[in-house]
């Protein structure tokens, strides 16, 4: 495929991205609502539908992130084949590491229908299901780390070689960089989970402007 098409490729992808990630989260919200491990489980047992519309919704952006990998490098491995390979790389690790949280939610919602009743023993399935609601959130800085390093190089390659608008490159390249260092220290313990949540809100300033400007105009010849 040309570079053009590469880029218009990647800008729908981008965006569907976007779209995927937040109704993932908006309906898995929703159907684990709750206070409380128990509640959290009553709720997901009453909306089965909406956790398995969450599963395949964040199947598809593990995909999207995989294709994005591909058509980024695409785009800017003429630049620097070599920071371009590693950003590849990055890229398809996020998807492989989100994709791994899937079986954990399956499993979850079915703890969730059976607790109570084939449960022998009852604490050690709220614990062992309070763990399992706590694991996305612990490990969300995994695939998160992959996906900031890979945004950074990519945005600085598109900065460099002036594909796209500077300041729009510039953008990718100062929020990525700073969920580089963000999300380690979250894994750590240092930052709490709302900073973090408010860093990645603060990436659709970059993405969705990036992802139109690609469908529509595709990339610059590169310098």
């Amino acid at each position: 495929m040309t570079r053009t098409t590469n880029a218009r490729i990647a800008g729908f992808t981008y965006l569907f991205y976007t779209a995927v990630a937040l109704i993932s989260m908006v309906w898995f919200d929703r159907a684990s609502s709750g206070e409380g491990t128990a509640a959290r489980l009553a709720s997901m047992a009453q909306h089965a539908t909406g956790v398995r519309v969450a599963v395949v919704l964040s199947l598809l952006g593990c995909l999207s992130a995989l294709v994005l990998a591909v058509t980024l490098y695409a785009v800017t491995r003429e630049q620097d084949p070599d920071l371009a390979m590693l950003a590849l790389i990055c890229r398809v690790a996020e998807g492989i590491f989100s994709s791994i949280f899937i079986p954990a939610t399956l499993g979850l919602l079915w703890l969730a229908t059976v607790n109570g009743t084939n449960a022998s023993d009852a604490a050690t399935g709220h614990a062992f299901d309070a763990f399992l609601l706590r694991v996305p959130g612990l490990s969300a800085p995994l695939p998160g780390t992959f996906f900031a390093l890979g945004s950074t190089i990519f945005s600085w390659l598109l900065l460099r070689s002036r594909m796209i608008p500077i300041g729009l490159a510039a953008l990718g390249v100062v929020l990525s960089a700073i969920l580089v260092i963000a999300l380690p220290l979250q894994l750590a313990g240092i930052l709490g989970g709302q900073i973090i949540a408010v860093m990645l809100m603060s990436m659709l300033a970059f993405e969705v402007p990036l992802g139109f400007w690609l469908v529509i105009r595709g990339v610059r010849l590169p310098r």
